[in-house]
């Protein structure tokens, strides 16, 4: 007897929500769900996030610190590419590293006389 339809797909028995970001997933789902349900709810509140925001709670030491890292990244990709262009160009991009290098000596220096509280 031959049959009109051929057999449906083979399934797989787990679920979708069973894996390493399942507890994520259901988090989500959550949170959606909420939105749409219950509209007139509060939401979470927000994270407060310092990364690249310069506000004035950071010390000064902290700042300074960060800017000399900085101003070292900067020299470094700078060098770096100085050596993949050509040599009328390297000079002026070897300058600006140099510029570079001074800044962070003059933060470095700032940093080292920085008195800390006891």
């Amino acid at each position: 007897m031959i049959k009109p339809t051929p057999n449906p797909p083979e399934t797989d028995p787990t679920s979708p929500y069973e894996s390493l970001d399942s507890t994520k997933l259901h988090e989500a789902a959550d949170r959606a769900l909420d939105h749409y349900l219950f509209p007139g709810a509060t939401p979470p509140p927000r994270r407060n996030r310092t990364m690249y925001a310069v506000t004035a709670d950071f010390k000064n030491e902290e700042l300074l610190a960060n800017a000399c890292e900085t101003l070292a990244s900067a020299r470094t990709i700078a060098n770096d590419f100085a050596n993949l262009i050509p040599a009328s160009q390297r000079r002026t991009l070897q300058g600006i590293a140099q510029l570079i290098m001074l800044g962070e000596l003059a933060v470095n220096r700032a940093l080292d006389n920085l008195e800390l509280p006891q």
